[in-house]
């Protein structure tokens, strides 16, 4: 553990780290210098180095800081959790844990309106009511409500939608979402602290409070029944008094089996799940998957890929791949979700020097000259707008309509696509005795229905934010038996408090917020939901091979209590009730290791 952990490896990172050395504290320090060097030529007059400036001054700290034995460490920090009385830093795969933190991130202040004018100012001096101005790229610091402008905001970190969102005039905003395009200005309604990513963290932490858990069953039967064990032996002695007798009862105990016979078949079972790339967190959650009546899915990520592709093209009189390439070069300058997917699905170099005249109309979409045609690729406004005549689409996605010289010339169906296992995966739930799969997501009405359609789901429920998720979790909590378990599924930051609150949470590990592997139980490590109906089969056989160990146990040992009591027994059948009954146990846990679909 260090001392002090300096996320920022630029000027103001090193300086903090030379002081902290001075002091003789242990000192890491986290970042990438990368982003300082295009304005490094500004760094000059730091006290301990006062003839150096810019790149120079730079390079001189950090080679200060390492010299008085100062621990850099590149990366990027996605998370930190605090542990009481220190801090634990997610780098990824890799974790750091330190008393204290500083941050020397350099990160933006939001940029308030005071008047005409624009004042960037700590975040923390920002009140309800503050107008504050958000570009393109710009992450947006806190709640609340666009008063002008129109911009894309990608705010699947809080309500999982598959598509970034349009917000204009009247609009809600959060706090951790980030401008894809445009621009506005945001009236804030919630200060620091009190907006709605600071909810889900709170909901995190009530959540955790409320889950249940389960204990060692056959350890908790084996140590009621030390007491009678020793009294059977001394029960033994004042009726026979035959001290072979005794011994033999005192032999014959209970706790070595018992209390083999759970932890051997859970780590056997945990093996044999991480050989199927499903991390699970502890034996408990083993016991609680076995018994999983309910799955409830969140969407995007989880059952579909987050991935937007072209999936189809309708009403072209042109050829597809003459359209796609149009929609392409058209959107080339846009680092857009949809120009991506439509870059994509051309598949070839783009050449910029055949574009020209490009118009981003914010809200409605792009127009551009291409090979000299005037093309336009948009919405549904848009051709309204250019009084082009276009026909609906009653397919699931985004629709891009295309004109070409003032003509309508189809549109193109841009959709998340869902992942090859998903529909397998729900098949292969039923057939394991799961009654139930829902899904949960934010997305649209429209999109989730045709996606539940598609896989088979039995129920869904749209356009929900974090604290919907965690609602409906509730009622479907109070609705299952009294020994039936809930397993919710999911992969981003706003699927976490309903991790928690489930019975058991089980999150997708390659493609997952850290905050959701955290919250998590059972990891799924490749991301494929086919994997649950698995981890679910091999519980259930850890836990039959358990019961078998019990009852073996238990109808061995009072069957040699009785043949000892009755003098038929001696005392190596005691010994075979003991050892022989222990090895046997560890035997048959081991079984747990070959697990067989």
């Amino acid at each position: 553990m260090k001392d002090i952990a300096i996320v920022g490896a630029g000027p103001a990172g090193y300086s903090a780290a030379i002081t902290a050395r001075k002091r003789d504290k242990s000192v890491v320090v986290i970042g990438q210098n990368t982003g300082w060097l295009a304005h490094a030529h500004s760094i000059a007059n730091y006290p301990g180095l006062p003839d150096i400036s810019g790149h120079d001054l730079l390079e001189a700290m950090k080679k200060q800081a390492q010299d008085l034995g100062a621990e850099l460490r590149p990366g990027v920090v996605h998370q930190i959790v605090s542990l009481g009385s220190s801090f634990a830093l997610s780098l990824g795969a890799d974790f750091i844990e330190a008393e204290r933190i500083i941050l020397c991130t350099g990160a933006k202040q939001p940029k308030l309106l005071p008047g005409e004018s624009e004042l960037l100012v700590p975040i923390g001096d920002v009140k309800p009511g503050d107008r504050m101005i958000v570009r393109t790229g710009n992450l947006i610091p806190l709640d609340g409500k666009v008063v002008s402008g129109e911009a894309t905001v990608n705010q699947a970190s809080i309500t999982g939608e598959s598509m970034p969102a349009p917000k204009r005039e009247g609009s809600y905003v959060y706090a951790g979402t980030v401008v894809e395009e445009g621009e506005c200005v945001v009236c804030v309604e919630k200060a620091l602290g009190g907006g709605r990513y600071d909810r889900i963290v709170h909901m995190i932490e009530e959540s955790e409070k409320l889950k249940s858990t389960a204990e060692d069953k056959a350890s908790r039967l084996a140590d009621r029944l030390v007491p009678y064990t020793l009294g059977g032996t001394v029960l033994t002695y004042l009726v026979t008094r035959n001290v072979t007798k005794m011994l033999a009862v005192l032999m014959v105990d209970f706790s070595c089996a018992l209390k083999l016979a759970m932890p051997i078949a859970v780590l056997s079972a945990m093996r044999e799940s991480s050989s199927y790339h499903i991390s699970v967190k502890g034996g408990r959650f083993l016991e609680a998957v076995a018994k999983a009546d309910t799955v409830v899915f969140d969407k995007t990520g989880t059952l579909t890929r987050g991935v937007f592709e072209v999936t189809a093209v309708h009403h072209s009189p042109l050829a597809e791949e003459q359209l796609l390439e149009y929609a392409a070069l058209a959107e080339c300058a846009s680092s857009h979700p949809i120009s991506k997917s439509l870059q994509k699905a051309y598949g070839k170099e783009i050449d910029r020097s055949r574009v020209t005249d490009i118009e981003e109309l914010s809200g409605h979409g792009i127009t551009a000259t291409v090979d000299g045609h005037a093309v336009a690729a948009g919405n549904s406004k848009l051709m309204k707008k250019l009084g082009v005549p276009y026909c609906d689409c009653h397919s699931t996605g985004t629709i891009i309509h295309m004109a070409v010289d003032g003509q309508y010339a189809g549109h193109i169906v841009i959709s998340d696509v869902v992942k090859p296992h998903s529909k397998e995966a729900i098949e292969q739930l039923k057939r394991a005795g799961v009654q139930k799969t829902v899904m949960l997501t934010g997305d649209a009405k429209r999109v989730a229905d045709s996606v539940a359609a598609e896989l088979g789901v039995d129920e869904v429920r749209s356009e929900l934010l974090p604290g919907d998720k965690v609602a409906e979790v509730e009622k479907l909590l109070a609705a299952k038996g009294k020994n039936d378990m809930l397993a919710f599924v999911g992969d981003g930051i706003n699927d976490a408090p309903v991790l928690t609150r489930a019975d058991i949470g089980i999150a997708m590990g390659a493609m997952g917020s850290d905050a959701a592997i955290e919250a998590a139980d059972i990891v799924l490590m490749d991301d494929d939901p086919l994997q649950i109906a698995k981890a679910i089969k091999i519980s259930r056989k850890c836990i039959g091979i358990v019961r078998q160990n019990i009852v073996f146990s238990l109808v061995v040992k009072f069957g040699c209590l009785a043949l000892v009591a009755f003098g038929i027994a001696n005392m190596w059948a005691a010994i075979f009730a003991d050892v022989g009954v222990m090895v046997l146990a560890v035997l048959n846990a081991i079984r747990a290791l070959k697990y067989k679909d």
